[in-house]
């Protein structure tokens, strides 16, 4: 009861101070959408749709009172609207209409929300607060991860996060692939924040936030998220001032780990490499080859939920001891009905067929490609005007491209999250694009300089 009533009066001093302040109710709904308090309530506030009441107050505050000046609607947001368009379409003529309708309901939000929220983006404090409060919100979640995980709380779906609860960003793979996503921009925050200016107090709780963000794939033991550790490390190294020290300490960070890795992590990861001794990978491999089989029949997808519909047949192999030097290979027939894409390109591909895959591929290509046009053209700007962008688009580009090497091995097609990073791409695509086109302002002419001008010839 004072749980909800805590989260009630949250959130309320939110709308209240909305009122004023319209983009105070898009940074509520941030926080709604990723932590998602309804779920945490025991009482009264699970019963709100606390988080389309939000969205709708969101949209409907900047419509009426906030300021337009200077919003554009990109190529990028036009993609957003045909995919939410398109994904309608096919959950009208779903496999599963049910299970469709229910998948649709938070995912046209998630579309809708990516679409609108670079319209929000005007000032540099507008980005910098939204990225603080997604941080901070992930933060929620994997600060409490990462003590149980010390603590010796963790494993093989048992850490248990903030909730009881195995679905979205409170699932070990995703939470441990995001959990990456948001190591770039909290070091942007330490680096380039106004809201909290660098001091020893942020730095240190920068610092305990990216350990938590670290241990997620320890105490969840979830291969995607070593997978994505790894692929930010490497582009880590783009900029970095000092290359062999920052391989160095990774080389020695690695060293000390080891030896207090739990040994089931470090069985679990060696299935990475060898696929066919674990039945959970080996399910993602047949569930990969019926999607392809079906798209072939199906070039416009199923619709949401579609997977439900599949039968696995497959053999897994493992390794026994039979003697002192002798060892044994044992294979086992499997056989399993339902079960999920276990991959993003598959999930688009078998939902949404050849066209929704394209149109969400080349929604996210673009976003790398723009991020790097920003990275390189303000890299060198000192400005302080300036100076933060190149920064933030490097974040954002690095946080994508740690979602795209995630989304191979996770269903995370539609995860909200992630499309709050690419309405923050289009947001400062467009704000660049804009102060680009700003006349420059020149310095007053003195008067007596203006008196001693010539006149023109007549």
């Amino acid at each position: 009861m004072f749980l909800d009533l805590f989260f009630l009066a949250f959130v309320g001093a939110f709308v209240f101070a909305g009122i004023k302040r319209p983009f105070l109710l898009v940074l509520a709904y941030t926080y709604i959408d990723i932590v998602a308090p309804q779920k945490i309530s025991y009482g009264f506030l699970g019963a709100i749709p606390i988080s389309l009441v939000t969205f709708t107050l969101a949209f409907g505050a900047w419509f009426v009172i906030d300021q337009k000046r200077g919003a554009r609607f990109s190529f990028r947001q036009g993609l957003l609207l045909l995919l939410l368009v398109y994904c309608g379409l096919t959950t009208l003529a779903a496999d599963f209409p049910v299970e469709a309708a229910d998948k649709w309901s938070w995912v046209w939000k998630a579309l809708l929300f990516a679409m609108f929220l670079p319209l929000t983006l005007r000032t540099r404090l507008r980005f910098e607060a939204l990225a603080l409060v997604m941080v901070l919100s992930i933060g929620v979640i994997v600060i409490g991860g990462g003590i149980k995980t010390l603590a010796g709380g963790g494993g093989y779906q048992t850490l248990k996060l903030l909730v009881n609860d195995n679905n979205g960003l409170y699932e070990g793979s995703i939470i441990s692939c995001v959990g990456m996503a948001v190591i770039p921009l909290t070091i942007w925050l330490v680096q380039h924040g106004t809201i909290f200016p660098k001091s020893r107090l942020v730095t240190l709780f920068a610092a305990g936030l990216c350990f938590a963000c670290l241990l997620m794939p320890i105490g969840t033991q979830a291969r995607t998220g070593l997978i994505c550790a790894a692929v930010l490390a490497v582009l880590s190294l783009r900029t970095v001032k000092n290359r062999a020290l920052y391989l160095g300490a990774l080389g020695a960070a690695s060293l000390i780990a080891l030896p207090l890795l739990p040994s089931s992590f470090t069985q679990r990861m060696s299935t990475i490499e060898n696929h066919s001794s674990d039945q959970s990978a080996s399910t993602r491999i047949a569930v990969w080859g019926w999607t392809l089989e079906y798209a072939k029949q199906h070039p416009f997808g199923g619709g949401f939920e579609v997977y439900r519909q599949n039968e696995l047949v497959y053999n897994t192999v493992a390794e026994s001891r039979a003697g002192d030097n002798n060892i044994a290979l044992e294979s086992e027939r499997i056989v399993e009905k339902g079960r999920a894409f276990h991959s993003s390109y598959f999930e688009m591909l078998g939902e949404q067929g050849y066209p929704g895959l394209v149109i969400w591929l080349l929604l996210h290509g673009l976003g790398v490609w723009q991020m790097e046009i920003l990275r390189r053209r303000y890299a060198r700007r000192k400005e302080e005007a300036l100076a933060w962008i190149a920064p933030l688009a490097n974040a954002l580009q690095q946080a994508q491209i740690v979602y795209l090497v995630g989304s191979l091995f996770v269903g995370i097609a539609y995860q909200p999250f992630c499309y709050m990073l690419v309405g923050l791409q289009c947001g400062l695509w467009s704000y660049v694009r804009r102060i680009q086109r700003l006349p420059v302002a020149r310095p007053p002419v003195p008067a007596a300089a203006a008196q001693r001008r010539p006149l023109p010839a007549a």
